[in-house]
């Protein structure tokens, strides 16, 4: 219920045996929903047919709007990739959806992005100095054209994709496919996510692991932070990147982007977000008589309150599972009507009782007020809240969609006042210090939160990622 974005989600699949991999990619996205619901596509080629035979089709909307029976009918390929979309750099129109596919003096190129670029100024204009023509408004089509650019002077298309690698700075899951070869890449920080999974004779990319298990692929490891993995008939090769950074995952894929079922980097999301709640509970203990959550994402942290602080778990809210997230809406106005569309109140659980209501974050405190409001109408006498996350003070730029400091309701208001703003009879927020527990110990980009961001932002750079 967060009003938080993830940019997007990818996916790849090469079947070395030669086997229709177009129900797979579905499958693929289909898992890999949440991490964007504005656009979809998929590319796939048949590795047997003279210089390859790319087909691909995106457009708006879900992967089960977007990829129906009729047109996957008519598309067959032993190779493939696909993209689930959330814009934040760059409309939310259809010559945005990916995969992107260009035609070039080698053959064919497509390619899936997760992630935003800081130097993507820099690099368009670098292109269209040279005569580039942009068909989009996406990061995306800078880094395919110089891939393309690069190729034609790299003996294969994995050195085109590394001297590429050489040149952008921010955070990026790529999946790349040539007409004979599926390549992956991850930047040096691991700021965004991205893994391997094998299946029969057949290996898998995915951003994440549920991913791969909904095409019954084992998962084999996380790509490395700065890693290159090329997949053909041969077999798997890896490289990496000369200056591999000190990683800095992005801290939101365990307090919300991941899928509950994923493991990310060593890390069981579900476990990391019941300790989350537990930490919570440690720090802003609340007298209450029921301990909830918003509906997803801030269930499992409010199991992990319950169970650290003794207070019954229960369910206050049912979910209209029919209705888009809030997110997606695309003004405020609709975000807020859209919360009662999606959630009712439970009053027959609520009525009487004090309630700990746990979400994974405040940005504007729309939502999170319109909850309050609705619970104590249904009776609830008290309502204290716990965010599993610290306070939005700094945007994002590589490609988590937290709005500039003026719409974050934490950079111009103390949590007193923000507590008074939502209706709140007392709040809490998670505390920075408990992240790195909460995640397993890793290393974590925590900039949204203290401003520490692990590259340096150039002055041309957005305000918001991808």
């Amino acid at each position: 219920m967060a009003e938080i974005k993830e940019a997007c989600g990818v996916f790849g699949i090469y079947d070395l045996d030669g086997n229709d991999v177009v129900s797979s990619v579905y499958y693929g996205l289909t898992a890999l929903q949440h991490r964007g619901q504005e656009s979809c596509g998929l590319a796939v080629s048949d590795t047997a047919a003279e210089r390859g035979n790319v087909q691909f089709h995106k457009d708006l909307g879900l992967v089960s709007e977007v990829l129906k029976e009729e047109t996957l009918s008519k598309m067959s390929g032993d190779i493939g990739l696909g993209h689930v979309r959330y814009s934040t750099t760059g409309a939310s129109v259809a010559e945005n959806a990916q995969p992107l596919v260009l035609s070039y003096i080698k053959g064919t190129l497509a390619l899936a992005h997760n992630g935003n670029l800081v130097n993507t100024q820099q690099l368009k204009w670098e292109l269209i100095q040279n005569g580039a023509i942009f068909h989009t408004t996406t990061d995306s089509e800078v880094i395919a054209f110089h891939i393309a650019r690069e190729r034609v002077h790299s003996k294969t298309v994995e050195e085109a994709v590394y001297k590429t690698a050489l040149k952008i700075q921010g955070a990026y899951g790529l999946v790349v496919m040539s007409p004979r070869k599926l390549i992956g890449v991850r930047d040096p920080y691991g700021l965004k996510p991205l893994c391997l999974g094998k299946r029969d004779n057949a290996y898998v990319l995915a951003s994440e692991s549920c991913a791969l298990t909904s095409v019954g692929a084992e998962f084999v490891r996380d790509i490395f932070p700065g890693e290159i993995i090329t997949i053909t008939k041969e077999g798997i090769r890896s490289q990496m990147l000369p200056e591999v950074k000190k990683c800095a995952h992005c801290v939101f894929e365990y307090i919300y982007f991941a899928r509950l079922d994923s493991v990310m980097d060593g890390v069981n999301i579900y476990n990391a977000r019941i300790r989350g709640g537990k930490s919570l509970a440690k720090s802003y203990p609340a007298d209450a008589d029921l301990v909830t959550g918003v509906p997803e994402s801030g269930l499992p942290a409010a199991k992990g309150f319950s169970e650290e602080s003794g207070i019954p778990f229960g369910f206050a809210f049912y979910k209209n599972s029919y209705i888009g997230r809030t997110f997606i809406k695309p003004t405020q106005k609709q975000r807020e009507s859209s919360v009662q569309m999606k959630l009712s109140v439970l009053g027959s659980v609520v009525k009487g009782k004090r309630i700990v209501l746990v979400d994974d974050s405040i940005v504007r405190g729309t939502t999170i007020a319109n909850l309050i409001r609705m619970l104590k109408e249904a009776g609830a006498t008290e309502v204290h809240v716990r965010i599993s996350s610290p306070p939005f003070l700094h945007p994002c730029y590589f490609g988590t969609d937290v709005p500039s400091n003026d719409q974050l309701i934490a950079a111009s208001h103390s949590e007193e006042e923000i507590r008074k703003m939502i209706g709140a009879d007392s709040l809490g927020y998670m505390q920075q210090e408990y992240l790195e527990g909460m995640a397993g110990g890793l290393p974590l980009c925590k900039a949204c939160f203290d401003g520490n961001y692990p590259m340096e932002i150039p002055a041309d750079s957005p305000d918001i990622g991808c």
